[in-house]
This record gives C-alpha cells, structure tokens and sequence, in this order.
C-alpha cells in the first residue's frame, strides 16, 4: 500500500506530482547554472514555457519559441555554437530570465482565470525574490499575460525600475514583439 501526497510547488504553487517536482528541480538546476552574480536585467515572463526547447537554459542547445525570439532580440546567435555558450553569452551581458510561474502550466490550467488567480497567488513571492535575492538593475516584462498582475508588482516596490513594455513572447510573437522589446532593452539598465 502507497501513500501519496500531493504538494504544492513552491516554484509555481500547483498541485504537484513526483514527475513536475522533478522537472522543476532540473530546471532550477539548469537556470542556476547561468544566474548572473550582478543582474543588470532581469527579464520576466508569466509562465516557464511548456516544451523544454522553448526554455533558454535547458542544455539541448536547441532554441525555439521564447527563447529564440528573446536571443534574437538581444542580438545573440546560436549559429553553429556548443549548448553551453548560447546562455554562457546571455549571462556574461548580465540578463537573467525568469517567470512568475516558473513552471510550465499544468495541462488542466488553462490560460484564463485560472492561470490569471496562479499569477496573482505568485506575485508576492516573485518580488521578495527579486528584491532579496535577484536585485536586478532593472525588470523587463515579456509577457502580455503579466497585465492582470503589473499594479500589484508595482506596489510591491521592487527596488529597480521596471519597463511595462509587456511584449506578447507567450504564444506565436511577431518580429515587432522582438522589435519592441530590442527597444526596451537598448538603454542602460537604471533609465
């Protein structure tokens, strides 16, 4: 006979099961690796994308949806480099990219009410972390889905200014999405 315990996931506040506790250790494991000792940016999104291709710092080396669109924003290449430099390169510029959520929805969430009452249970603990443990110069926001939330992020007062650009990198971004967030981040951190 075997007892299960559903927790919660301290990373997203879902239900968890032993397998999303696993993925979401690996990729802490994966990010941590990349984490910028001095955070210039730190650029939020609402959710960890679902496909681990998606994810800038998973070790594949492989970048598609918004860690593709966020590289070429910023200008970094991954022709023809090793898996490792790609996020080495993100790092070295001092950009960290983290969610509010940071993991990937729960197949049963979808992305209305539910994930909207999941990011508004998140926001507290998202600017304790940045303001004690990230101190970013600035907060870039890639996510559109962020809207419901950006008041309470802003009353939190998260100790650097924050740039309300809220570019759709969610779902399909077009190349103005990739336009205006290489807007947002072309000034110093601090403007």
């Amino acid at each position: 006979m075997t007892n299960s315990i559903a927790l919660r996931c301290d990373g997203c506040g879902q239900t968890a099961s032993s397998e999303h506790i696993a993925r979401r250790l690996q990729r802490l494991e994966w990010t941590t690796r990349y984490r910028p000792v001095h955070i210039n940016t730190l650029v939020l999104g609402a959710f960890s994308p679902q496909e681990e291709s998606d994810f800038l710092y998973a070790p594949s080396g492989e970048f598609h949806g918004e860690a593709a669109l966020l590289l070429d924003a910023l200008g970094i290449s991954t022709v023809g480099k090793a898996a490792g430099v790609v996020p080495a390169e993100f790092q070295r510029a001092g950009f960290f990219l983290t969610h509010v959520l940071e993991c990937p929805l729960g197949k049963h969430a979808g992305r209305g009410v539910e994930s909207a009452a999941l990011l508004a249970e998140r926001v507290q603990p998202m600017a304790r972390r940045i303001r004690r443990s990230l101190k970013p110069k600035r907060v870039v926001l890639i996510s559109q889905a962020l809207g419901p939330i950006v008041d309470k992020l802003l009353a939190l007062e998260l100790g650097c200014p924050v740039v309300l650009e809220l570019v759709e990198f969610d779902g399909s971004a077009s190349g103005n999405s990739v336009a205006r967030l290489r807007d947002a981040l072309a000034g110093p951190p601090g403007d």
